[in-house]
């Protein structure tokens, strides 16, 4: 299944769009190399002397500030440029939903696979629930505001907002479908790509995160967990492709945050409540997260299944969750749950039946703090491998069990606050296929996640927080 140019072109529009106003953004986002005064709005201006106020928020950030400052020094020139360049406005709106989209088209040359897991697994699932979850995010902001949250936005600046990124994504995502016309994995009509259900529920959970995500990370936690939850839902429903949900997420992202930009433009501080007074983070958080991975998985080499039988493992679709506490900025612990299902050859024969396997693993995970917004990482896992049994032309290979071990090194980069893509390379030493061979399986996979970051114990909130207006405007 190849994807049609109409995507590529709006996706094309899309970045050249944003480029058009990445001028305008860097100015008024971009950090300052030599200063602390790190963002102006109206007449306001963050320096040394506004930060050591009374306030004991801004007196934590301006603590950390001036940490970073000395780091950025014993750093050199090369982080300085890393921080000035992904701090733009530009960058951030655009770094969430850009990698979903372009994954997306890589992963479609795995959509079979990802079908095959899904119905290795779950093969009878069918829930309704994905028709009424999409707008949850909406549901909650909308409650929220109408019991007197004080949000972001005045209610016309939200609902104008709102209203551009609804007709953004109609436009996207129906333009895409009946131009495209993919035909849906359960063969029922030619609109699967891409997923509608999935485009909605980021794009409200979007909205959620730009009104509320300054009074906790977990707004905009539980706003992105419910949206992942619907996007999973459509491919377990088998009425999407994985490329469908993850294009439909990607554009779900980027209209929201292009139509909260239109607003911006349009309204400037008119019917704004409360704004980012400074975009730093403080580099010294304790990176504690949770996240939603899919990737694709290769088991490199042949492994002897029985005399005279050699199985080669072709490369295939691999998805899990993880997370960790870290009780520093460097170490914290946590674990991860994954399943994966790959084709198979014995003696250079396609079997029918797949390999299905299944982890849960749990130790220290580590992490460096390269600047204010890009991180490394790296974990070493201990934990349990679950092999199920599958049919092959020379006879069943019976499902087995144990012991493993795994490893991986990662980079992150905050989008936000509370909101980071991570891209890993993960090796996992797994039991061998048949008990006593001692061919124990090198799973090496490559993978892309989503994760919510959030802080132990209050650290790190005081950064790039949100401030009311003096003024006072109304909600």
């Amino acid at each position: 299944m190849m994807l049609k140019p109409q995507a590529l072109a709006l996706f094309v529009a899309l970045l050249l769009f944003s480029l058009k106003v990445r001028a305008q953004l860097r100015d008024s986002t971009a950090l300052q190399p030599d200063s602390i005064l790190l963002q102006q709005r109206g007449n306001t201006a963050l320096t040394p002397d506004t930060l050591q106020s009374n306030n004991s928020v801004l007196q934590h950030s301006y603590t950390h500030l001036c940490r970073d400052s000395v780091d950025w020094s014993a750093g050199g020139a090369f982080r300085r440029r890393i921080d000035r360049h992904t701090s733009t406005k530009a960058y951030r709106m655009l770094f969430i939903g850009t990698p979903l989209i372009v994954g997306g088209v890589i992963m479609q040359s795995y959509d079979r696979d990802f079908q095959r897991l899904r119905n290795g697994h779950v093969p009878s699932f069918h829930q309704k629930y994905d028709d009424w979850l999409q707008y949850a995010p909406a549901g909650a902001m909308l409650a929220m505001k109408a019991c007197g949250v004080k949000s972001r936005s005045s209610w016309g600046r939200m609902l104008v907002s709102d209203a551009f990124s609804a007709g953004l994504m109609a436009i996207a995502v129906n333009s895409l479908k009946y131009t495209c016309r993919v035909m849906r994995p359960d063969g029922s009509t030619r609109n699967s790509f891409p997923s509608g259900h999935t485009a909605t529920a980021f794009m409200t959970a979007t909205m959620l995160h730009k009104e509320y995500g300054h009074l906790s990370p977990w707004y905009s936690i539980g706003g992105y967990a419910v949206a992942t939850a619907t996007g999973v839902t459509r491919q377990l429903n088998n009425r999407h492709w994985m490329s469908d949900v993850m294009v439909g997420a990607g554009i779900g992202i980027l209209v929201a945050e292009f139509g909260y930009f239109l607003a911006d433009l349009i309204f400037k501080e008119r019917g704004l409540n409360v704004y980012e007074t400074f975009s730093v983070h403080d580099r010294y958080r304790h990176p504690s997260f949770v996240g939603f991975a899919i990737g694709v998985m290769t088991i490199p080499g042949n492994y002897t299944t029985r005399e005279g039988m050699r199985m080669r493992f072709h490369a295939g679709p691999t998805t899990g969750v993880q997370g960790a506490w870290f009780a520093s900025p460097y170490w914290g612990i946590g674990g991860r749950l994954t399943c994966s299902n790959l084709r198979t050859e014995i003696n250079s024969v396609i079997q029918d039946d797949n390999f299905k396997s299944a982890s849960v693993y749990v130790g220290p995970y580590f992490s460096y703090p390269v600047s204010l917004r890009w991180q490394v990482g790296s974990k070493l896992l201990g934990g349990y491998e679950f092999y199920k049994r599958f049919k092959t032309s020379f006879g069943d290979i019976p499902g087995r069990n144990g012991a493993a071990f795994a490893t991986g090194v990662s980079t992150t980069y905050l989008a936000t606050q509370n909101l980071g893509v991570r891209f890993a390379v993960d090796y996992d030493l797994a039991p061998s296929l048949v008990r006593g061979s001692g061919e124990p399986l090198h799973k090496l996979s490559f993978g892309i996640e989503v994760c919510a970051v959030f802080y132990p114990s209050g650290k790190g909130k005081a950064t790039a927080r949100s401030m009311e207006r003096a003024n006072g405007a109304r909600t």
